[in-house]
């Protein structure tokens, strides 16, 4: 991510509300420049940072829009690779073996007998090692030393110029202390992020479908590693991105010292993410009987319809998002939770078990694998429905199971 200095200038503050200055990507002389940037920065695969660092100086030179050009290569920079040297000696061993002869000096002369250059050599054969390759490893262990392994993503102008947008707007939330986010949609990836990232969270569901979450931003008073926290923050913010409709208000304090200010975002904003969304589903199981509903029932044949990971049941700290929803066509207040149990890892299990007792749902229904270390007596107390299975889920047992819990829960279906 850009640091604080690359972003503060792009700040613009206007009564109550901040904002961040974007840059055009079809603009043709940011488009120059990307290309430039790009092209320098592939020139040096191979060569150390340090150099790479001074080829960028002497690019810039006296530029007066240096501060995006550093963001560029900033961006650059985070996605790729830079390793250190690999050697037979670690460059620790090198300067215990060259620090060993004690001071030496550019030329040997009656007061200074040892010169650098007699040292390199000497250090060399017992290191049987060229001189060349002594100097080298030296301060290998340093970051400016490390070599330019992967330029990272094959970057082209517009690409650059869409992540550096990111990354601007990504940095304005280095100063909230809250943030509001609203979503409708894709909630597993969303927690994922949010776990991924330790934030805490209060979340709601909305009248109008979706949830309103709450995060407590890097300058709450119940968060001590404040900039920390910022980063993490601000590295959440592109999960936002792989919903289809979301909303974002943040409460920021900008380093100018205006207090608290708006910054808000929504869907309508052409900002894309670069993180990967999860696939359609986690299993061949959920998959498979996916496809069975659908073949063998469907949303137009049915009186049910099936909905993939569309509803939410939050557990305090942590949420439980069911794979799947079965909505009642006559009536859509009937809702029956459906998740799949199929997996067999231990901690899986018991985690699995403990949301379900957390989660006190008495419209989910939990579909076990018998072939799984647990029993009955396992679930016994809990509000949800169980139904286990052999080898795979019998649809007609599952869909008479909904009839009979929507029928319990909700009473008769509306015609």
């Amino acid at each position: 991510m850009l640091t604080s200095d690359l972003i503060r200038p792009q700040l613009r503050l206007q009564g109550k509300n901040i904002s961040i200055a974007m840059v055009n990507q079809q603009d043709p002389e940011r488009q120059k420049t990307a290309s430039e940037v790009i092209d320098l920065f592939r020139s040096h695969l191979g060569r150390s940072q340090e150099v790479w660092e001074q080829s960028l100086n002497a690019y810039i030179g006296a530029r007066i829009d240096y501060i995006f050009v550093r963001g560029l290569a900033k961006v650059l920079v985070d996605n790729a690779n830079f390793t250190p040297v690999q050697a037979t000696y670690a460059p620790t061993v090198v300067r215990e073996t060259m620090f060993a002869y004690g001071p030496v000096f550019p030329d040997s002369d009656m007061l200074h007998p040892v010169s650098r250059d007699s040292v390199l050599e000497s250090v060399a054969q017992n290191l049987q090692l060229a001189r060349e390759d002594v100097e080298t490893l030296l301060f290998a262990d340093r970051h400016a030393s490390y070599l330019l392994t992967e330029t990272g993503p094959s970057w082209t102008p517009t690409m650059l110029l869409a992540r550096y947008n990111l990354e601007l707007a990504r940095g304005v939330l280095y100063w909230a202390s809250h943030l509001t986010i609203e979503i409708a949609d894709n909630y597993k990836d969303i927690w994922k992020f949010i776990k991924l990232f330790k934030l805490m969270f209060i979340a709601q569901p909305l009248s109008s479908g979706g949830y309103r979450i709450e995060l407590d931003g890097p300058i709450s008073p119940f968060v001590g590693a404040t900039l920390r926290y910022g980063r993490q923050m601000a590295a959440f913010l592109p999960a936002l991105f792989l919903c289809e409709h979301w909303s974002m208000h943040a409460e920021v304090y900008p380093p100018q010292g205006r207090g608290a200010m708006n910054y808000q975002m929504d869907h309508t904003s052409n900002l894309q993410s670069h993180f990967k969304r999860s696939g359609e589903f986690d299993s061949r199981l959920e998959a498979d009987f996916a496809a069975e509903f659908a073949a063998k029932i469907g949303e137009r044949r049915g009186k049910w319809r099936l909905l993939r990971e569309s509803d939410l049941l939050v557990l305090g700290d942590t949420v439980m998002v069911p794979d799947f929803v079965m909505v009642d066509n006559r009536d859509e207040r009937r809702r029956i939770l459906v998740e799949l149990v199929g997996f067999w890892h231990p901690d899986y299990l018991r985690r699995k078990i403990e949301k379900v007792r957390a989660a006190n749902c008495s419209h989910l229904l939990l579909l076990v694998y018998k072939g799984l270390n647990v029993t009955e007596e396992d679930f016994q107390g809990v509000a949800s429905e169980v139904l286990f299975f052999p080898n795979k889920p019998v649809l007609k047992d599952v869909m008479a199971t909904v009839e009979e819990m929507a029928l319990r829960i909700y009473g008769p279906a509306s015609t």
